[in-house]
């Protein structure tokens, strides 16, 4: 009985992913904190299949803006890292420049994953601020928001 046990425990797997809860928050934070500096963006969570859990756009954020988030979530979650560090890479290496040829890729700034310790449970995507560096500003400070609930 326990070979058996130990065989079909193997076939199983437990993963960490994020609540619904975890990424209104996110997103709430993100497009708060955007908002505060003058930003009219979208932030967008997807769990970690990348699967949209979230979204909010402010008040007069373009419609391009969902899509610009939504692909830039996707873009982080899937390569388990943030769409600024995945942009500079494909830039410096060129073995890298063909990531922008990934059906659903954006490399542009604003991609950060949501780790509940080492795991990665899902990614926020920030878009419409004037630049990625600011879109990542605001997506990471959704994430420190709930930063005590990721442990």
């Amino acid at each position: 009985m326990i070979a058996c046990t130990a065989v079909h425990a193997e076939g199983l797997r437990i993963e960490k992913n994020i609540s619904l809860d975890l990424a209104t928050q996110i997103a709430s934070q993100a497009v708060a904190t955007c908002t505060a500096n003058g930003y009219a963006v979208s932030a967008t969570v997807v769990d970690r299949a990348g699967v949209v859990r979230a979204v909010q756009r402010a008040d007069n954020a373009g419609p391009h803006t969902i899509d610009s988030s939504r692909l830039k979530a996707y873009t982080s979650v899937s390569a388990r890292e943030t769409t600024l560090s995945l942009m500079e890479r494909a830039l410096k290496n060129p073995a890298a420049a063909n990531l922008v040829n990934i059906p659903g890729y954006l490399l542009l700034g604003g991609g950060v994953p949501v780790k509940a310790g080492s795991d990665v449970i899902g990614a926020v995507g920030v878009g419409g601020a004037p630049g990625g560096q600011f879109d990542e500003q605001c997506a990471v400070a959704g994430i420190a928001k709930v930063q005590d609930q990721l442990k």
